[in-house]
């Protein structure tokens, strides 16, 4: 990290829009597994954070020369702690990670698992891939160091990662999920496979326009894991992007003898809005996608209830109602109450919000809304969703 991000830091311009946010645990060499000795430096190079995740990626250096290129996860694991709790057990002190490099040069490509180890000077779990573990002929590692070193061990070596490794800062992409452990303890009960509680995204998809039938399966693409991106900056027309269409969105769905009825006032077949996902799994923190919606003239977008995220949408075009649940905003009591029907949920009762460009609703978790296009044009706005803590 440079120097000058110490003075950067405490500058009243900054403290402005806080676009710069330092020290940070993630960047200080005292909390990586080889630090202990002194003889090791780690050139950390690039870091990427998604909500209970961090990748650290750089270099290695003992006795003031280069040794290794290295990949460092860390992984708190609050998400598979509840999924674990469900069913009745703890985390112990060791999971698996299940991780996936995707270099620039994709022939170079390769998945593996990894052993992640609890630290508590972190509060995570942890391992580093390095290059290489082997003893130069001019010098040999600290025993401290060497401790940890090893096939399941918190510094490790995944030779099918070493194409990737040896030009680290290609490294554009990494993608990770996590289970529990595979040995159950004090009980020494094997968890198989089939049987173990997984942090995969949440089930994370992605979309993408393969079709333009609306509300196709051929659109989402379930990743199930989580990606993270080292690339520092998109330069995006959103004009270029295809949109995916779906009919009736955010309404129910009855399967009547093969024939798919849309349980909801609003619904007919020609209700079909168009979504631009912009950027979805190359968001950090917790955002789960940046998107534009249009709705043509006279269509709808299903009332609905979020929980455990959060949505903003900003109009930029034209008019319309935006349909926000009785009593989630107080500041709108004076407005038109309308029974809607919520997805899932039965009958609501929401107010009519007058929309047009430069209006927003923000709806928390446990919030409701959709909204209509009722103007002479297309309704269209950006949406940001992320996941609540």
């Amino acid at each position: 990290m440079d120097p000058a991000f110490n003075q950067l830091q405490t500058s009243p311009w900054n403290e402005i829009f806080n676009v710069i946010f330092f020290p940070d645990r993630i960047y200080h060499a005292q909390y990586l597994n080889a630090s202990i000795s002194q003889r090791y430096r780690y050139n950390v190079q690039e870091v990427r954070s998604y909500v209970d995740i961090n990748v650290l990626k750089g270099e290695v250096y003992l006795d003031g020369e280069f040794y290794s290129n290295f990949l460092r996860v860390e992984y708190r694991g609050n998400r598979l702690r509840e999924v674990v709790r469900d069913r009745f057990k703890q985390l112990q002190n060791k999971l698996i990670c299940w991780i996936k490099l995707l270099p620039a040069d994709q022939g170079k490509s390769a998945e593996a698992r990894l052993k992640l180890h609890y630290c508590p000077n972190i509060g995570a779990y942890q391992a580093e891939i390095w290059e290489t573990l082997e003893n130069r002929p001019t010098s040999r590692h600290d025993l401290e160091v060497l401790m940890q070193m090893g096939a399941q061990s918190p510094i490790t070596r995944i030779p099918s990662f070493n194409p990737a490794l040896r030009e680290i800062k290609s490294l554009s992409k990494v993608e990770l999920a996590f289970r529990e452990n595979d040995i159950d303890l004090p009980s020494g009960y094997v968890v198989s496979e089939q049987d173990a509680a997984w942090d995969n995204g949440y089930m994370r998809s992605h979309q993408e326009p393969r079709t333009s039938d609306p509300s196709s399966d051929l659109n989402t693409i379930k990743d199930q894991n989580y990606l993270i991106a080292f690339q520092r900056g998109w330069f995006l027309d959103v004009s270029a992007i295809e949109p995916v269409r779906y009919r009736n969105a955010m309404m129910d769905v009855v399967n009547d003898n093969g024939t798919m009825i849309y349980d909801n006032p609003d619904a007919d077949p020609d209700n079909i809005i168009e979504m631009r996902w912009i950027v979805q799994r190359e968001l950090g923190g917790s955002m789960v996608f940046f998107h534009e919606v249009t709705i043509p003239v006279g269509k709808v977008e299903g009332t609905h209830q979020h929980v455990g995220t959060e949505e903003l949408y900003y109009i930029t075009e034209g008019e319309g109602i935006a349909y926000m649940r009785v009593g989630d905003d107080p500041a709108t009591d004076s407005f038109p109450t309308v029974q809607r029907k919520v997805m899932g949920l039965g009958m609501k009762d929401f107010k009519e919000l007058p929309v047009k460009s430069g209006r927003v609703i923000f709806t928390k978790s446990g919030g409701m809304h959709g909204i209509r296009n009722t103007g002479s044009v297309p309704l269209k706005f950006v949406a940001f969703l992320y996941h609540t803590a």
